[in-house]
């Protein structure tokens, strides 16, 4: 004798509009958890922040105007910042890879990404200054330089903005904090003040 399985009750997938919330609150819920984390060497700090920034990479902010950046240039954007970070970075060599307008490209990397293109880049080169500054021996200089800053004090003043405490007392508390743990060397993130990067010219 076969047994027959029921068919299970159908379910309705969730809207456009409904599937977005969802998403928001995911990733509102995983930089919350985040910042429960008082060991920002703990590996899972840094997995759950970049766990966020992929969602937010694949579902644009909720505006009542639209006009985000599909994903496939959100990515793309996204590793050309990345891959040319150590050297300037111009709005119009973003606008040319996705051939838009500077107006047009700027409103739909703000209303994407949160921030704009400038603050962007600013807070990725934190983020990777503050990894150099936990995975290398490196000093200041050097690394303001590797990551695209003018200079020691340009780091600096970008760093403090965005973190509230300068790059030295920074690398000096995380460093001492557990001299054995070896942060994540891809994709380490840090905690901004507000929770977002500071814009500053």
């Amino acid at each position: 004798m076969e047994s027959q399985l029921e068919d299970p009750p159908a379910v309705s997938k969730p809207g456009p509009t409904r599937s977005r919330e969802w998403m928001h609150r995911v990733m509102k819920l995983l930089e919350a958890a985040a910042g429960q984390l008082h060991d920002l060497q703990n590996p899972a700090h840094g997995a759950l922040l970049e766990a966020a920034s992929l969602l937010r990479l694949l579902v644009p902010q909720p505006t009542r105007e639209g006009g985000c950046l599909p994903a496939w240039q959100a990515h793309k954007v996204n590793d050309y910042i990345d891959s040319h970070i150590s050297g300037p970075i111009l709005v119009a060599d973003l606008c040319a890879l996705v051939k838009r307008s500077e107006a047009y490209f700027s409103r739909s990397f703000k209303r994407t990404f949160g921030v704009s293109p400038h603050s962007f880049v600013i807070r990725r080169r934190v983020e990777l200054a503050a990894r150099y500054m936990l995975t290398t021996d490196a000093s200041l200089s050097d690394i303001a330089l590797r990551c695209g800053f003018v200079d020691q004090a340009h780091l600096c003043k970008h760093f403090r903005q965005s973190v509230g405490e300068t790059p030295a007392a920074w690398r000096r508390v995380h460093r001492m904090h557990d001299e054995n743990a070896k942060p994540p060397v891809a994709g380490y993130s840090i905690p901004w003040r507000n929770g977002a990067p500071v814009a500053a010219a």
